[in-house]
């Protein structure tokens, strides 16, 4: 099994949340975070003053899939989310060692 950890910028969530839909991953879990990587954050202007805004609003997404749909997942994700712009995000596969349905105790797959 793995863990796929995807930033992503907020207005693409649901459009990405629909394509994983349609290849079958049927759960995952959705974080509102802030953050930044290459843009550093930016400057506004609000009321007149210029100010730093260092961290970013970003949405992480958390899917636990079988090895095989994988590929699939990081693929769907990236296509999808992807706007050609700094700040599209970054996509991290992890082993996952084991997972528990609390509900049913179902493990591992059966448990996804």
């Amino acid at each position: 099994m793995k863990l796929i950890i995807a930033t992503i910028k907020p207005f693409k969530l649901e459009e990405v949340r629909e394509a994983l839909t349609s290849i079958g991953v049927r759960g995952m879990m959705v974080t509102e975070i802030k953050g930044f990587g290459s843009q550093s954050g930016h400057t506004e202007i609000y009321r007149g003053a210029e100010y730093a805004v260092n961290f970013v609003p970003k949405i992480k997404l958390e899917i636990a899939v079988e090895d095989a749909m994988a590929d699939q997942v990081v693929e769907t994700v990236s296509k999808t989310a992807r706007t050609g712009k700094i700040g599209d995000g970054k996509i991290f596969v992890l082993d996952l060692q084991q997972a528990v349905r609390v509900r049913t105790g179902e493990t591992d797959a059966d448990a996804l």
